[in-house]
């Protein structure tokens, strides 16, 4: 079950005294917010909710809201939005004191107000504050969805929309979406609103979905796997023209490329997929998407890890030249693209 199906059981009605919305999948998240406001029937010109931007309310105002008795209603719903001081994120908005009195408000919340806490990013377990959270209240979280989860969650959207997709144009729509929630949440609006409630095909996802960057530096990758350096030139100019600088596509180069190396050595070790997943996660300090390492290790099947070390080494190479203005950028940036395609 995501998230967005545990709010949707949720009303205005069935609060508890205190609910969190939290995650770090931050595009579902912001599905969440918006599912969970809409659940609620949020209307900033009711006086029955109360909504602070802690980023920017004083708490005292806020906590003479949170003990206040409601006016037209036997219950109110305060909502603190941007509550970054629960998770682990270094802002802080609220002084020790003033966290105090809010943990003492959590010990003895009042019976006719409910509370809700909008925080973006991950719970700050060490912290009382967060346990008492935990403990008391209801925690709505938005953690990255297997693949499985996912797909299910996604085709079930898409029947809902009134989209119809063959099995192999569903997963193009996924690889276009690198499985990101947010991504393929905004790629199904685009198809929606470009061909409505008639059949989906490979060319309506190629009309109707923006080229990301990425999608370009994918595509000046395989062009260059494939030799075809004329067609990977041009590319970079249609780039240019659009403002890309050299540097950044050549730290977007830089980074599939070296996935592609990091996937091949660590499958070597005879790691699977997810072991893969787990061990990257690690050692970059964040999740992974478990969808970047399938197709890294599809797309760099065919690819020799002394390639990959050669790519890579060009790469760096060149990036430190530009920013050394040895030569012109430009001039930099073809040269690398033609030691690619040769080596």
């Amino acid at each position: 079950m995501t998230i967005i199906d545990e709010i949707q059981k949720l009303s205005k009605e069935r609060l508890g005294l205190v609910t969190v919305l939290t995650g770090e999948d931050v595009g579902q998240f912001q599905l969440a917010k918006e599912a969970l406001l809409k659940q609620i029937g949020f209307d900033s010109s009711d006086l029955s909710y109360a909504y602070f931007d802690m980023s920017e309310i004083a708490y005292p105002q806020v906590e003479l809201d949170l003990v206040s008795l409601p006016f037209f209603s036997d219950e109110k719903i305060v909502i603190l939005d941007y509550f970054a001081d629960v998770t682990t994120d270094k802002k802080r908005y609220l002084s020790d004191e003033e966290l105090k009195q809010f943990e003492a408000y959590l010990v003895q919340p009042v019976e006719t107000t409910r509370l809700i806490i909008i925080a973006t990013g991950k719970l700050d377990s060490k912290r009382r504050l967060v346990k008492l959270l935990k403990r008391d209240g209801l925690v709505l979280e938005a953690t990255v969805l297997k693949e499985v989860e996912f797909r299910q969650f996604f085709m079930q959207k898409t029947k809902e929309m009134g989209l119809s997709m063959e099995n192999h144009v569903f997963e193009q729509l996924l690889m276009k979406s690198n499985l990101d929630f947010a991504e393929m949440h905004k790629n199904l609006a685009f198809l929606q609103s470009y061909k409505g409630s008639s059949q989906i095909g490979l060319d309506d996802i190629e009309q109707a979905i923006p080229k990301t960057l990425q999608d370009n530096i994918f595509d000046m990758s395989q062009l260059l796997l494939q030799g075809k350096i004329d067609s990977a030139r041009q590319l970079v100019r249609d780039l240019r023209l659009q403002g890309e600088d050299e540097i950044k596509l050549i730290a977007i180069l830089l980074n599939q490329f070296r996935l592609f190396l990091q996937v091949q050595l660590l499958q070597k070790e005879g790691q699977g997929e997810q072991q893969i997943v787990a061990t990257l996660s690690e050692i970059a300090g964040r999740k992974i998407n478990p969808f970047q390492v399938k197709f890294a290790l599809r797309d760099s099947r065919s690819l020799t890890l002394s390639f990959l070390k050669r790519v890579i080494q060009v790469l760096i190479e060149t990036d430190y030249q530009i920013k050394q203005g040895l030569f012109e950028k430009e001039y930099l940036f073809d040269l690398a693209l033609l030691k690619i395609a040769s080596a």
